[in-house]
């Protein structure tokens, strides 16, 4: 079978649309990422270890963020990012390992600094029932001052996947979860087709986000950064 073209990115700086394995090589040239090293640099903020972590879905690789996280903080401060900007839907209890369910625990107490080397692979689970599972691997790290007092930055994401309706080869936006459970479809909606779908059973259609664990739980967003 023909592999599945990579989902592209945008860049959070610029805005310029970028390939998953292209965003090192991009930022080294982004003339408005370059423009917050310079304004970093100058500020009061300390030189420590800044690591960078790409950040997927252990299943879906559609979805991905490049993240740079100070070496001071603690682990506990990447489960907050990703709740923020992914996961959060009823406040389900969520662990790190190495290795996943069978591995080994790695506490959320723990600094970066402590926890993360170059190539080192983190799997987040997040809800023991419904779980989603999100692979965090480190791609490398710089010395130097980060961007704000934030511990974590967003460096580039996934654009949102083009999903079609199942009904007609349109756009979709919206998804019905008892099509899924109940008739093995897709789900996906446009605009049309939600207007008038009879499927109420699992509540109405939900809107379709930037993130894997939509439809999970419930899950409908916003999946936005939380600063």
């Amino acid at each position: 079978m023909p592999r599945r073209p990579e989902n592209p990115g945008t860049c959070a700086y610029c805005g310029e649309i970028i390939t998953k394995r292209g965003v090192a090589k991009h930022l080294g040239k982004c003339p408005k990422w370059q423009e917050v090293l310079t304004s970093a640099a100058a500020s009061s903020q300390p030189v420590e270890t800044l690591w960078h972590l790409r950040v997927q879905d252990a299943y879906d690789k559609d979805f991905w963020l490049d993240l740079e996280m100070v070496g001071s903080a603690s682990l506990d401060k990447l489960d907050k990012y990703l709740r923020a900007i992914w996961l959060e839907c009823c406040g389900h209890l969520s662990k790190f390992t190495i290795g996943g369910w069978s591995g080994v625990d790695v506490g959320k107490a723990r600094k970066a600094n402590a926890t993360f080397e170059p190539g080192l692979v983190l799997r987040h689970l997040y809800d023991f029932g419904t779980t989603s599972e999100t692979d965090i691997k480190v791609v490398g790290f710089r010395e130097g001052k980060a961007k704000s007092k934030h511990p974590i930055a967003l460096l580039a994401r996934n654009r949102m996947p083009e999903l079609v309706c199942q009904e007609r080869s349109q756009p979709a936006h919206w998804l019905c979860i008892e099509c899924v459970y109940e008739e093995d479809k897709s789900g996906y909606l446009c605009d049309e087709h939600m207007e008038e779908h009879p499927h109420e059973n699992y509540g109405e259609p939900m809107p379709l986000v930037n993130s894997p664990r939509t439809g999970m739980c419930g899950y409908d967003g916003p999946a936005e950064p939380p600063y």
